[in-house]
C-alpha cells in the first residue's frame, strides 16, 4: 500500500470514530419546543439552567425547570 492510501485510510478511520463519539440528544421544553444538540446538554448547573448548543453551533441556555426531557435522538 502507498503513502497516498495509508493516509486515506487513517483519515477515514478518525472520521469513523470521531462519529460515533457525539450522540444527538432532543431537549424539549415545557412548551413544546425542541432542541437537538450534537451532545448530551450540561447536567443542571448550580444557577438551575441547562446549557448546551444546538445542532446549527448556537449555545442555548434554558432553566431547568422549563425543560421536559432530555433524551438521545433515536
Amino acid at each position: 500500500m502507498n503513502i497516498k492510501g495509508l493516509g486515506l485510510t487513517v483519515a477515514l478511520a478518525c472520521c469513523a470514530v470521531l462519529a460515533g463519539c457525539s450522540t444527538s440528544t432532543v431537549v424539549t421544553l415545557q412548551n413544546g419546543t425542541q432542541y437537538v444538540t450534537k451532545d448530551a446538554p450540561k447536567t443542571k448547573s448550580k444557577d438551575g439552567f441547562y446549557e448546551f448548543q444546538d445542532i446549527s453551533g448556537k449555545t442555548v441556555k434554558v432553566r431547568a425547570d422549563e425543560v421536559a426531557t432530555v433524551k438521545e435522538e433515536d
